[in-house]
Parts: C-alpha cells; structure tokens; sequence
C-alpha cells in the first residue's frame, strides 16, 4: 500500500486528521468477531445460567457503551455522532459465539474504530462474565467485514479469515 500516513504531522508527530473539507456522506461498518469456548459454557449462556447475569444483554449494552466512548480510548479517533449501533449473536450450537456488530453515523469520517471496539468489547463482556467457569475461552478474530461510505468509497473483506486455533 502506497498511501502515505495521515496522523502524522510535517514534523512527523502524532496528530489527529483534520476533516474539515470532507463530505457528510451515510457511513456504516460491520464488524464480525468470535468466542471460542467449552461446550457446556455455551449452552449455560443460552441457557441463562451464568451466575452473574443474562451474558448477552450485559455484553450486547456494554459494546454499545465501547462504540459511544471509542473516541475516548484511540487518541486519535474524532468524537462521532452515531446514528445506530447493533449487536447480534449467533452460534455454531457446539462451542462457538459469534458476534456481528453494525455501526451507523452521517458524517465527515467513518466508523470502523467504533464498530472494531464494540465488538472487542462485546467479546471481552463475555469472556469476564464466564471467565469462573471456563478461562480457556478464545476472543476473537475481530475484524472489518464492510464498510460503506465515504471518500475511499466501499469495502467487503474478501480476506479469507483463519479461524483456526492452534
């Protein structure tokens, strides 16, 4: 990739990108990331039989949380006014949860930071709800499916994922 790094300054400091010229355009980014766990924490949490609480609500609020404060952790993300946020799960019925998050705004910059630290967060909400009964739990790949939006235009992740453990 040829592009030159934007955060820097004619210094070569830390800055954050002026995006005063861009244009408001519709922005959205999808993120998709997974817990690997053991069998029988899967089906507790679908059950509702985690002692500290209903795991998806707490972690789907908690990643929602992440997006709005994402600006407030990467030092050089704007602050964005988010039109909507949406975490969904799903499983594979044996040891695996999935996480997609959606992140929406209109406006000068995009959302991936935002969706990226929903779903790392969301991930991280649950590892720490279940963590008592099962340590070995596996965060993640978490990585930008889609992006829509803005000057570079759209993007699909056609990056085939490993999603192999070692």
């Amino acid at each position: 990739m040829s592009e030159s790094l934007t955060h820097f300054n004619e210094q070569q400091r830390a800055r954050m990108v002026d995006i005063t010229e861009k244009k408001v355009t519709e922005r959205t980014a999808i993120v998709k990331s997974r817990i690997v766990m053991k069998q029988e924490t899967l089906l507790r949490i679908k059950e509702g039989r985690i002692g500290k609480g209903d795991v998806l609500a707490v972690a789907q609020v908690a990643g929602i949380m992440a997006a709005k404060k994402t600006s407030d952790i990467i030092p050089m993300c704007h602050p964005l006014a988010l039109t909507g946020v949406d975490i969904a799960f799903s499983d594979n019925g044996k040891d695996t949860l999935y996480i997609e998050v959606t992140v929406k705004t209109k406006g000068l910059t995009g959302v991936e930071m935002e969706a990226l630290t929903a779903a790392t967060v969301t991930g991280l909400t649950v590892y720490d709800m279940c963590k008592a009964m099962d340590k070995e739990m596996v965060v993640g790949p978490t990585y930008l499916a889609v992006k829509t939006g803005g000057k570079s235009g759209d993007f699909t992740n056609n990056m085939k994922v490993n999603l192999a453990l070692e």
